[in-house]
């Protein structure tokens, strides 16, 4: 009976199964247990790769069921995953387990990863490692491994006299290298006490002022490019290229000179080399201008570099920095002025130095430091004197007797040993003001023609002990910015007080010429109508006395409150642009004009062609004019003014042609030198047809037959009719200008000294800026 009735329970809990076995609640449960099995199975045998297949293909299976459950029932699912300890899975698993292998979720490296940066890493340029060791993009340490360029150059030294070592020192440094052979010369004339004749010294001064601005244009371009930006680095060959063509024809050579020698250098300057130099200093000041209106002000250069890798003046002190490492920080040293080595002493220029001490203030006292260099050039250029140009008695031969040296086959035939002489027994440090800071040599004589020890300080490598400690806590990109300004200077910003006169001294050289312009218009309005009205024996305002030069103030008064009338059927906008149009197009022509100091016109022919150029424009606003105010008769007028402007730039373009070749040649001869008496002819064409180009005097005498010319000016009223007359006005002016420039005398003064090919360009604000 027993036995019965446990049967019968078994099977109702069969039958029972049956039923549930189908449902969604007893699958999930049925593939949980499955994944336990094979859970622990895989514990044991982690290889049992077809275990592992079948346990993703369950896991599958089950998460597509509670998606399912999860949809139909929510509080039933809740309540599944709860006793079943299932996680919730926001993703469905069949998209990852679909796959061969699990997926694994990389960790995030938490320990400090070293990187190796050169020597072949672009911005090293093959001559510096960098062992860096960074937490992310933070850089913890830094050590620099040096010596890839050694070439064992102290020992090579001393086995050799100075003239046959003279060869080697350009090697040390071949971005400066009229500096390495300053050096090695002038340390044996401090020695022997060895005077350097007055011409010579002069011609150091300008070889080693054009070796700094040749190497500060070398790191320049690679400074730039490093941070991102490669225009300045094809620029900076461009001007490199016109040192060495100078270097070229002085030396011999393009870099590696053996130009100096102990008592002066080895050669005078040829002929003609003072006046090339001379040209490339006036152009390179052009360049100079174009760096800063490029570099200076960029928003993104100046968040690469502000506030970056800033030294104090005691740090910079304390690590013996010097250059432009050194002057940045606030500290006003170089060693031309404070060792008054050379002829430096004999020059006015001016230390150029910074107090911010970031890489921004090292950049900048650089580029304030070439333009320094073209000041000192020019001053030695210009007063160079005669005289030798080497010592020839501190020469002598080697008096060692009975060598091979001085057997007859050397001395006459085949080799002979170099002049040199003999270095006194004492010890001396000697050290010039290189481009990357102090350039020094500690050197011992022993009373013979070799020295007994040599020792040689090189700038970059003293200045790069501080590198760890800058680049420290600053990001990697960071690290080029302070490596490359390793050597780099600037000129100053100003306290707000000393920006505010600097400005103001800025702009009167502007506003002085505008205000003189402004009288002579009135007067030349003045002298206008008196002679019209002399001509025409008119009675009325006219007849005005001297300050009748306040009647053109009165009648512009006027114009700005008279109401401006429109014709009823005009077209409103091309009559509201034409007169815009004359105005402008004779204001574009201003930009040959000089307004300021020191600004250069580089070519004149491009200058007078552009002005020419620029105000044939205005035509185009005649003819709106005339046709805007549709009236037939302002249209023939505005027909008449643009063909009279049109044929009248025929002769005044041959005119200039044919003048501005002999115009430097006018300023030589004085009075009887101006064009003016070598083309009389020209002289009268060019200003009758500059003058009907402005449609003035003589061909609007008769003011009642005015519109025959600018009868368009008839529908026209307030202040678009002064416009016309302002455009008249203005081209008057600077017509007035180049007659007086090609034709009477002052084209060299002018044009030299103030102007800038095409368009106005400041090369440098006044000095008080620059302090």
């Amino acid at each position: 009976m027993v036995k019965n009735s446990f049967i019968s329970i078994i099977l109702k809990e069969q039958e029972e199964n049956k039923e549930n076995r189908g449902s969604v609640e007893f699958q999930v449960v049925s593939f949980t247990n499955k994944i336990r099995r094979l859970t622990s199975h895989l514990e044991l045998h982690k290889k049992d790769y077809l275990s592992q297949r079948g346990l993703r293909k369950i896991l599958g299976k089950r998460q597509r069921l509670l998606a399912y459950l999860s949809k139909k029932n929510r509080v039933r699912y809740k309540e599944l995953i709860g006793q079943l300890d299932i996680r919730e899975r926001k993703t469905p698993i069949h998209a990852r387990m679909n796959r061969e292998k699990p997926m694994t979720v990389p960790s995030t490296r938490k320990d400090l990863m070293i990187v190796n940066m050169g020597p072949h890493h672009p911005s090293m340029h093959g001559v510096l490692r960098l062992i860096v060791t960074l937490d992310g993009e933070d850089v913890i340490d830094c050590e620099p491994i040096l010596g890839y360029l050694h070439r064992g150059m102290e020992k090579i030294a001393e086995n050799r006299t100075i003239i046959q070592y003279l060869p080697y020192v350009t090697r040390w440094d071949y971005l400066a290298t009229m500096f390495t052979e300053a050096i090695t010369v002038n340390a044996p004339e401090q020695l022997g006490n060895i005077q350097v004749p007055k011409r010579a010294s002069y011609i150091r001064v300008i070889m080693l002022e054009l070796s700094r601005i040749a190497s500060h244009l070398l790191w320049l371009g690679p400074f730039m490019a490093d941070i991102g930006a490669q225009t300045p680095f094809f620029y900076i060959f461009r001007e490199r290229e016109l040192i060495y063509d100078l270097f070229e024809a002085a030396t011999g050579m393009r870099m590696m000179h053996n130009f100096f020698r102990i008592g002066g250098v080895a050669a005078d300057l040829p002929h003609g080399w003072i006046d090339k130099c001379l040209d490339f200093c006036d152009y390179f000041l052009t360049g100079i201008a174009e760096y800063q209106k490029l570099i200076t002000r960029n928003p993104i250069f100046l968040e690469r570099v502000e506030g970056v890798g800033i030294i104090g003046g005691e740090e910079a002190i304390n690590w013996g920095l010097s250059g432009p490492m050194l002057r940045a920080s606030g500290i006003e040293w170089d060693l031309r002025k404070v060792d008054h080595y050379e002829c430096y002493d004999e020059f006015d220029w001016e230390v150029q130095w910074q107090k911010e001490g970031d890489s921004l203030a090292r950049y900048l006292v650089r580029i304030s430091e070439m333009t320094e260099s073209i000041k000192i050039i020019q001053q030695a250029l210009e007063g160079i004197p005669g005289g030798p140009y080497e010592n020839l008695e501190i020469r002598r031969f080697d008096r060692v007797k009975d060598t091979v040296w001085n057997e007859f086959d050397y001395r006459f035939i085949s080799k002979k040993p170099s002049p040199t002489f003999e270095l006194s027994k004492q010890e001396l440090y000697a050290r010039v003001e290189a481009p990357k800071g102090e350039l020094g040599i500690f050197l011992i004589g022993d009373k013979g023609v070799f020295p007994w020890r040599y020792k040689i300080r090189p700038p970059g490598f003293i200045n790069l002990q501080i590198l760890p400690q800058l680049v420290k806590r600053m990001k990697l990109a960071d690290i080029m910015t302070i490596l490359e300004v390793q050597a780099i200077n600037s000129f100053s910003r100003l306290e707000s007080l000393k920006e505010v006169y600097g400005i103001i001294w800025v702009l009167i050289p502007i506003f002085t010429p505008v205000l003189g312009i402004t009288i002579g218009v009135l007067v030349i309005v003045w002298l206008e109508r008196e002679i019209s009205a002399g001509i025409q024996q008119r009675i009325g305002p006219e007849y005005a006395g001297p300050l009748g030069i306040l009647q053109a103030l009165a009648d512009g008064t006027k114009l700005l409150f008279k109401e401006n009338l429109l014709p009823s059927r005009g077209d409103t906008r091309l009559f509201s642009i034409g007169p815009s149009i004359a105005v402008i197009s004779i204001l574009l022509s201003y930009l040959v004009i000089p307004f300021g100091y020191r600004l250069v016109l580089a070519d004149l022919s491009i200058g007078v062609f552009l002005w020419i150029a620029i105000s044939s424009i205005a035509p185009v606003g005649l003819l709106m004019s005339g046709y805007g105010s549709n009236n037939k008769y302002s249209f023939l007028g505005g027909l008449r003014a643009a063909a009279q402007s049109i044929s009248y730039e025929i002769p005044l373009t041959l005119c200039v042609s044919s003048t501005v070749d002999i115009v430097e040649a006018q300023s030589k001869y004085g009075f009887w030198g101006w064009n003016l008496w070598r083309q009389p002819i020209g002289f009268l064409v060019f200003l009758i047809s500059s003058l009907a180009e402005c449609e003035r005097l003589p061909f609007d005498l008769p003011e009642a037959e005015e519109e025959l010319v600018a009868g368009y000016q008839t529908e026209y009223s307030g202040i678009k009719f002064g416009l016309f007359y302002v455009a008249s006005y203005l081209n008057l002016l600077v017509s007035s200008l180049f007659v007086t420039v090609l034709y009477l005398g002052v084209g060299i003064f002018l044009f030299r000294t103030y102007l800038f090919p095409s368009f106005l360009i400041l090369l440098k604000e006044v000095e008080s800026l620059e302090q």
